[in-house]
């Protein structure tokens, strides 16, 4: 992979865990929380490595990213979408050898206090894949989540969860983390370069057979947090719809879909 902008520091932090521990942040005109988010990160004391991409921000993302230790910085010469940021993270990841992949949004809507438990999860194999949920423990609408969000939030995760047979609180947190073993066998480079990536890498997770768990994550809504605007909030919510139900099709053998692979 030629970088347009990297920096690297190799040296890990983490010595207490056997496995790699590697945290990718997709990162888009994000200057006024990345070094927060960052910071919390490393307070953790079990992450080897961060690799940040910046997808071609307006601000000063990525200078202020080169200059944060333990961290690897990759810039995309113009703006590729959410999915396609993600999509170069975790090749990144895998390539810089992580054996734990944990994906947090660096506008510090999410807790990175929670990377510990969900590092702990994965590292003793109880679950391939844990999400820190907004919905669990009942806190959404305190933390700020606006309500017509709450309510498609909702609306949308019963019929993913009827559709899919799954049972999980909520399909569209950005605070995920990944064994290897399971990234490495979900065709990402499939799904779309937009914000429905998250929506279909976590319909193969459940098309492959992986557990995913969740763990209650309390979250903040405010002006310098990333969100989407109302017509793109509905354009996704149709996205997510219409993967749940291409996952049931494809169950039933009524359509081939490339992100539903037979075999």
């Amino acid at each position: 992979m030629k970088a347009d902008s990297e920096y690297m520091n190799n040296q890990g932090v983490n010595t207490k865990s056997e496995k790699k521990v590697v945290v990718v942040m997709p990162a888009f005109n994000a200057e006024k929380t990345l070094l927060k988010t960052y910071n919390e990160v490393m307070e953790q004391g079990v992450v080897d490595l961060i690799i940040i991409v910046d997808d071609a921000s307006h601000d000063d993302t990525a200078s202020i990213a080169a200059k944060l230790p333990h961290t690897k910085v990759y810039v995309h010469e113009w703006n590729r979408g959410y999915g396609a940021n993600q999509k170069t993270c975790y090749k990144m990841a895998l390539e810089e050898g992580a054996d734990i992949i944990i994906m947090i949004h660096p506008d510090y809507q999410y807790t990175p206090k929670l990377i510990p438990a969900m590092v702990s999860i994965i590292k003793n194999n109880l679950y391939e894949c844990v999400l820190g949920s907004r919905i669990l423990g009942g806190y959404a609408l305190k933390g700020g989540m606006p309500v017509y969000k709450y309510i498609a939030n909702r609306f949308i995760t019963l019929i993913e969860n009827i559709l899919m047979g799954a049972k999980l609180s909520e399909y569209h947190t950005g605070y995920r983390a990944f064994s290897r073993e399971l990234l490495v066998s979900l065709p990402l480079e499939d799904n779309s370069d937009d914000f429905v990536f998250d929506n279909q890498m976590l319909a193969q997770i459940i098309w492959f057979g992986f557990t995913i768990a969740e763990i209650s994550c309390p979250t903040k809504y405010f002006i310098d947090a990333s969100s989407l605007n109302f017509r793109r909030s509905v354009r996704y919510g149709f996205g997510c719809l219409w993967v749940a139900l291409s996952f049931r099709l494809s169950k039933m053998h009524l359509i081939y879909s490339k992100l539903f692979p037979k075999d």
